[in-house]
Order: structure tokens, then C-alpha cells, then sequence
């Protein structure tokens, strides 16, 4: 049987949910998966990054990123998602591009792919859990199958780790509070050998 093939979609305005994207990356290819990593498109007006030098200077980095397109999911086995929370929910960015994906889920082309997700904001309440729950409303429309971390591994205890997805919060400087890398590289484990059972499964 092929690895199982993961695709990493992030959206990120200062690099948090791109470092986390990248975690997740690095536990999936420890598990043996195919990655892609990927961002949304920027939906957000030039003016804005360019009076955020933070922005700006990621929007730079990453310029090389490729963006996600639908050919992407129809490729992937698994997804796993990384947003930064926006009072609550995901970023327009995101629901944007799920927003386009009604050919693939009339078509039966979503279904049964192992799914998770991440998120971050920049205080401790501020609503990454609830960003992580909205995110999957999607994915129970789309047939797919939700990969929570749950309680499955120590390093869902530590500073980060919640059951729905893992969650980080970044101070003012743009620095991550909690240590967070063990808890992504886990949950990327976990959606591979979800998935991988999955596609056993309908062989």
C-alpha cells in the first residue's frame, strides 16, 4: 500500500500557524506520510500587511509557500488544518477556500478523509478551541472523519495540549508561550495512522 498523503493547509499572518504547520510536517514525515504544505490565499488588502511589519515580513518569507488548490484535497488522504482564531472562529482566509470545495463534496470526493486541526491566539482564552470545533463543523459536512489528539499521549498534558486539537498562545512580541512542537508532532501521527487505517480499510 502507497504512504498515506497528507496536506498541511495553513493560513498565517505573523508565522505562528506556519510554524505549526511546519511541526506538523515533520511528525508526518517521522510517520511516514507524503506532505504538502500549503496556505490559503491572502484575502486581506496590501494596506494592512503593509502597516504590520510582522505581516509584511512573513508574507515575504513565505512568498515561496504554494497556495492550496482543490487538486490538493481530491490528492490528499489526510488534512490537517492550522488557523489562527478570529473571535472565535477561523480566519476569513479559510472559510474562504472551504467555501469553494462544494464540486468536490457533491461528488463524494471529501468523504472519509482523515481530518484535524490547530489553532493559536494571543491570549489563553481567546477562543482557540472553539476556532478548532468550528473548523470541523465543515468537516462533518464534507463526510470526513474528525482525528482528535484526545488524551492519547502525554504531551496532551503539557502547556498547549487540549483533546480537540492542539492550541498555542502567542504574546505581543509574536513569541509563542507554551511549548507546543510535541503536541503538533503527535497529533500529525495520529492523523497518519488514522488515515492509514482508513485507506486499509476501503482496499
Amino acid at each position: 500500500m502507497s504512504n498515506v498523503k497528507l496536506a498541511v493547509i495553513y493560513y498565517s499572518s505573523t508565522g505562528t500557524n506556519y510554524q505549526l504547520a511546519k511541526w506538523a510536517e515533520e511528525g508526518a514525515i517521522e510517520g511516514g506520510a507524503e506532505v504538502k504544505v500549503v496556505k490559503v490565499p491572502e484575502l486581506a488588502p496590501d494596506s494592512a500587511i503593509e502597516g504590520n511589519p510582522g505581516w509584511k515580513a512573513h508574507v515575504e518569507a513565505t512568498k515561496d509557500v504554494p497556495e492550496v488548490t482543490l487538486d490538493d484535497l481530491e490528492w490528499a488522504d489526510a488534512i490537517i488544518f492550522s488557523v489562527p482564531t478570529r473571535f472565535g472562529n477561523m480566519p476569513a482566509q479559510m472559510k474562504q477556500f472551504l467555501d469553494t470545495t462544494g464540486g468536490l463534496w457533491f461528488n463524494g470526493k471529501l468523504a472519509n478523509k482523515a481530518v484535524s486541526a490547530m489553532s493559536s491566539a494571543s491570549n489563553s482564552h481567546g477562543g482557540q478551541e472553539q476556532t478548532v470545533l468550528s473548523l470541523y463543523t465543515t468537516m462533518y459536512h464534507w463526510g470526513a472523519i474528525v482525528v482528535a489528539p484526545g488524551y492519547t499521549d502525554p504531551t496532551i498534558f503539557a502547556a498547549g495540549g487540549n483533546p480537540y486539537g492542539t492550541s498555542v498562545t502567542v504574546d505581543q512580541e509574536g513569541n509563542m508561550v507554551e511549548d507546543v512542537k510535541d503536541a503538533v508532532k503527535h497529533q500529525a501521527k495520529r492523523t497518519i495512522q488514522i488515515a492509514k487505517s482508513v485507506k486499509q480499510g476501503l482496499q
